[in-house]
C-alpha cells in the first residue's frame, strides 16, 4: 500500500515538541488551554451526548463509544473522554507529546491509547471512530483540505467531528497573537501563523469539501475582566468551534 501523503508541516511539529513538557502546568505555556478546557469540554460532552442520546448524568455516559483525539498533545481532551468511559485513542504528530500524556494518563490511572502517528497513516490503515476531536490542530496543517479528508475518513457513518480553530481578521491578530504572545505572554512567539487562520465559512466550505456535513458552530469568547471563557451563539470573530457529521 502506498504511504499515504503527510499534510504534516515539520516546523509546526517542532514548536509543540519544544513546549511538551509544560501541557499539564496550568500556569505554564498551555495555560490558555487549561483556562479554554471547561468551555471547551462543555461542548464538546453537550455535541456527543445529543448525537448518541447519552445521559450525562449516568456513570460513564460514553461507554462504548470510540473517540479519538488528534493532535492530543498531553492529553488534556483525551482524560476527560477516557473519564465518561470511551474508548479513547490519543494521536499527536509531535514525539515528544506522547510520553508526557502516557506518563499523567498512567499517574491519573487512565487507560489511554496514545500513539505518534497522523490522521492520514491512521485512515490508510483503516481506523474508523463514532467521534473525532480535532481542536485547535487544523491551523497548524500543511493541507487543510487533506487532513480535514483523513478526518472525515476516520470517522464511521453517522459519526460526529468536533472541530475548533482561530478565526482571520484583525479582531484575531490583535487577540491570539499580539495579546497572547507579546502582551499576557501566554505562548511563546510565533506559536501561530496569522495567514494560517480560517474563517468560519471558509471551515464549513472545507468541511462540506472533505465530505462532512456541517450542522453547528459557536464561539469561544474570553472576558477579561472575570477571566472565564464562554460559548456564544454570535461571536465567532476570534476563537470558535464547529460540529460537523459524517452522513450515513
Amino acid at each position: 500500500m502506498q504511504a499515504a501523503q503527510s499534510t504534516i508541516d515539520p516546523g509546526e511539529v517542532a514548536k509543540f515538541e519544544a513546549m511538551a513538557a509544560e501541557w499539564w502546568d496550568p500556569n505554564g505555556k498551555f495555560k490558555p488551554l487549561h483556562m479554554l478546557n471547561p468551555c471547551r469540554l462543555d461542548y464538546i460532552t453537550s455535541q456527543i451526548a445529543a448525537e448518541y442520546d447519552r445521559d450525562l448524568g449516568q456513570d460513564a455516559p460514553f461507554k462504548g463509544l470510540r473517540i479519538l483525539d488528534i493532535g492530543c498533545g498531553g492529553g488534556l481532551l483525551s482524560e476527560p473522554m477516557a473519564r465518561l468511559g470511551a474508548d479513547v485513542v490519543g494521536a499527536d504528530a509531535a514525539p515528544r507529546n506522547i510520553p508526557v500524556a502516557q506518563v499523567h494518563a498512567e499517574q491519573s490511572g487512565l487507560a489511554i491509547d496514545y500513539r505518534n502517528t497522523t490522521a492520514e497513516d491512521m485512515a490508510a490503515a483503516g481506523e474508523q471512530f463514532d467521534v473525532v476531536l480535532n481542536m485547535e490542530v487544523v491551523e497548524h496543517v500543511a493541507d487543510p483540505l487533506a487532513y480535514l479528508t483523513a478526518c472525515q475518513q476516520l470517522l464511521k457513518p453517522g459519526g460526529i467531528q468536533i472541530c475548533s480553530t482561530i478565526n482571520r481578521n484583525p479582531k484575531s491578530f490583535a487577540m491570539a497573537i499580539v495579546g497572547a504572545e507579546y502582551v499576557m505572554r501566554w505562548l511563546p512567539k510565533g506559536t501561530h501563523e496569522w495567514s494560517k487562520f480560517i474563517t468560519p465559512d471558509e471551515l464549513y466550505d472545507l468541511l462540506r469539501k472533505a465530505g462532512l456535513d456541517p450542522v453547528d458552530r459557536k464561539g469561544f469568547v474570553f472576558n477579561p475582566i472575570t477571566w472565564v471563557w464562554r460559548l456564544s451563539d454570535r461571536d465567532l470573530s476570534v476563537n470558535y468551534v464547529t460540529a460537523s457529521l459524517k452522513p450515513r
